[in-house]
Formats: C-alpha cells, sequence, structure tokens
C-alpha cells in the first residue's frame, strides 16, 4: 500500500496546497507594499516620512482589524473567510488605479 493516497489523503495534500498558494499570494501583495515606496515619493512629491506612513498604515491594519477578522472567520468560516480576503485584497488593487492617476497625497 506504499505510493497511494487514500481519498483523504488526496483532499488533505489538495487543500494545504491551496493554503500554501493563498499564503504566497497575501506575502505577495505584502511584498509589493514594500517595492512600491520609491515610486509612490516619485509620483506623489513624498518625503520620506510621507511616503513611510503608507507602510505605517498598511502594518497597522493588521492590528485594527484582528477582531473584525476574527469575527468574520467565525461567522463565515475559514474557507469563505479566505475569499472575502481574497476579494478585499482585488478591491483595494483596483482602488489603487484611481489613487495613482489623482497623484495626490490628501
Amino acid at each position: 500500500m506504499t505510493g497511494t493516497l487514500t481519498p483523504v489523503q488526496s483532499k488533505s495534500n489538495k487543500a494545504i496546497f491551496i493554503i500554501g498558494i493563498l499564503f504566497f499570494i497575501f506575502g505577495f501583495v505584502t511584498w509589493m507594499n514594500s517595492v512600491l515606496i520609491p515610486y509612490l515619493k516619485l509620483a506623489c512629491e513624498l518625503n520620506n516620512f510621507q511616503a513611510y506612513l503608507v507602510t505605517t498604515a498598511f502594518y497597522l491594519s493588521y492590528l485594527v482589524m484582528a477582531i473584525p477578522s476574527a469575527w468574520v472567520l467565525k461567522v463565515t468560516g475559514f474557507k469563505n473567510g479566505m475569499s472575502i480576503g481574497l476579494a478585499i485584497m482585488a478591491l483595494g488593487a483596483l482602488m489603487f488605479i484611481p489613487a495613482a492617476m489623482t497623484r495626490t497625497y490628501p
């Protein structure tokens, strides 16, 4: 019986693979935040404090949204919670386009 996977093991491997992909996506978005800072400084003519305030706000959101996110996961479950998280990330990425076009930093 070595070398064959039972249906439960196969389903478990698929779930772990999907979770790994999701962690890669979330990590990539976090990494892109730091890469975009020099371009944000140029586009909006920011000083260092203003540019790094963007990163500070990004990481403070983890602190502020921890409890509401836990509530969402409790209500929707982990699978739907991850889907909601990806949808919010996509919405935030789409909102970046008009914000970048205005080139202002209110």
